[in-house]
């Protein structure tokens, strides 16, 4: 079974919807948040992090697969269910201290959301929340996130 926001997407007041979900929680949630990261372009989690940080009037931070960020950049290496891969920011991304929301659309095993919270660690930055749409359960992944909270709208058993 797979499970994805695609049928979100089509629809533009389910996607609204969404977004507004979301923003909700993030103003409850946090007085202060300097910018939302997500993996980028190659991943869903780029559809909902722009639309969201734009309503909350802030920046969106990019994390990408190794090599397709200009400039000067930290990568972290991580495991996936079927080999290796690497993540990638700016290092110029963020100032130490600034507070960041990792944002995705789907927490799997957790590997790629640990690696994107290993990249901001590593840059000073403050991990408020790493926030999905959904979670599959069963897989474990935000028990790997160990002390970093962490947010998801729908689980899936």
């Amino acid at each position: 079974l797979y499970s994805d926001i695609s049928p979100l997407l089509k629809d533009p007041a389910a996607f609204r919807t969404l977004i507004d979900l979301l923003e909700d929680h993030l103003r409850a949630s946090f007085p202060k948040i300097d910018f939302i990261a997500g993996k980028c372009l190659d991943s869903r989690g780029f559809l909902i992090g722009p639309p969201l940080a734009q309503r909350l009037g802030i920046g969106f931070v990019l994390i990408r697969k190794k090599g397709k960020l200009p400039g000067p950049t930290e990568s972290v290496s991580y495991a996936l269910e079927y080999g290796k891969a690497e993540l990638e920011i700016q290092s110029d991304a963020v100032e130490p201290g600034q507070k960041v929301v990792i944002v995705d659309d789907l927490l799997a095993t957790g590997g790629t959301m640990c690696a994107a919270c290993e990249l901001l660690k590593r840059l000073e930055a403050e991990v408020l929340e790493c926030l999905v749409v959904i979670e599959l359960k069963p897989l474990k992944g935000s028990e790997k996130l160990k002390s970093v909270p962490f947010y998801s709208l729908l689980q899936y058993d």
